[in-house]
Parts: structure tokens; sequence; C-alpha cells
């Protein structure tokens, strides 16, 4: 029997973070990969924007220059960035108890990563973490 392989590349990205992933914590940081961050060309700062009848966070990209501006600052070693997004949780009266990661993330057509709030699930990795351990009793 004749086989017809196909070769499959491995490409530059572990295929774990090929994907876009983002999460926020209790003190309002927005944490995304470096998938995420170069889909969006991988810009200098953002606009948070917050759609309240959809419960749902926006961050747009734009230059660290401009009004309103939220700088995106190195997140880790594998070139994620994080930004500092407090004043949307006290202006927009969210609460967020434990860091939440948000499956559904999106880039939609107009460059904007979108965090719907609605489908956010409390993060495993910040569940399974040291600091949260307690031993049996």
């Amino acid at each position: 029997m004749k086989r017809d392989w196909k070769e499959i590349g491995r490409g530059d990205m572990r295929a774990q973070w090929a994907g876009i992933y983002a999460t926020m914590n209790s003190k309002g940081t927005i944490v995304m990969n470096k998938a995420a961050y170069e889909r969006m060309d991988s810009p200098a700062a953002f606009l948070l924007l917050y759609d309240s009848a959809n419960n749902t966070i926006g961050l747009k990209p734009t230059g660290a220059s401009m009004r309103n501006a939220y700088p995106a600052n190195r997140s880790g070693r594998h070139g994620g960035r994080k930004v500092s997004a407090y004043r949307l949780l006290t202006e927009c009266g969210l609460h967020i108890e434990k860091t939440v990661e948000f499956p559904d993330a999106e880039i939609d057509l107009d460059g904007i990563l979108v965090l719907n709030l609605r489908t956010a699930k409390v993060s495993n990795r910040a569940l399974n973490h040291p600091k949260r351990w307690k031993p049996d009793q």
C-alpha cells in the first residue's frame, strides 16, 4: 500500500500559546499572551473600552502618546503584555474576586481585543497557585 504522507510544520510557537489567551485579576491587571499582542500589531498602548449592556471589556490598540492610553508593559519571559486597568473596575463598578480567564477572547474586525465577562471563568492556574494551597487539617 502506497502512503501519501503530508508533513506538518512545527511553527515557531508552542501550540498551547498559539491561541489568544487573556486574564484579569482582582487588581484590574489584564494580561495577554504574546500571540494576542502580536495579532494586534504589537501596540505601545491600549484604550480601555467597556460595554455595560453586554458586560464586555475591549482593548483597542493605540499610540502611547494618545489621550487616555494605557501602556502595554512587559509581562513574563515569553513576550506577553499587561495593562493596569484598576480604574476600569472602580468606574464601572466591576468586582473580580479571583483571577479570571476569558476562554472566548477574540480580536474583532476593528482590531479590538474583546473580553466577555459573562463567559469568564476562574483560572485553574490561579486556583492551583501555591499561595492558595492549604494542607489537610
